[in-house]
């Protein structure tokens, strides 16, 4: 079940600018670089994400109907900032189940479990 929406509007407004300056740095977390579906208007958007040997796998902690997961995946991808760099992704796929977060870090699986996080984004690095 994912978070209420009214956490979301104040994480949009009050948390992500603040994110959005260590994000693309810090392990753990990257910027969603991707342009909105029906403005064109270019958006980043901080999230937890785990870096996969062949692209990313982002936590879905809002639940799949967020404004940007529905424009990476009418985009058909975007770009991810991670660790400074700016990596293309590609062929985004939703997994969802009791298993999506087996592969995380004891202290974020932790985490996503008590936020009852059961959906992943998975996109392939280009």
């Amino acid at each position: 079940m994912p978070m209420p929406r009214t956490v979301a509007r104040f994480n949009r407004l009050i948390t992500n600018p603040i994110q959005r300056v260590w994000a693309g740095r810090l392990p753990g977390f990257v910027i969603v670089e991707h342009s909105g579906r029906r403005t064109g208007r270019l958006y980043r958007t901080p999230v937890n994400a785990r870096r996969e040997s062949d692209g990313f796998t982002i936590a879905l902690t809002y639940g799949s109907e967020t404004d940007w997961v529905r424009n990476v995946l009418a985009a058909g991808g975007a770009h991810v900032v991670y660790r400074r760099k700016r990596i293309e992704v590609t062929d985004p796929t939703i997994a969802t189940g009791p298993d999506v977060l087996a592969a995380w870090p004891a202290p974020a699986r932790f985490v996503l479990r008590i936020l009852r996080v059961d959906s992943v984004l998975q996109l392939r690095a280009v």
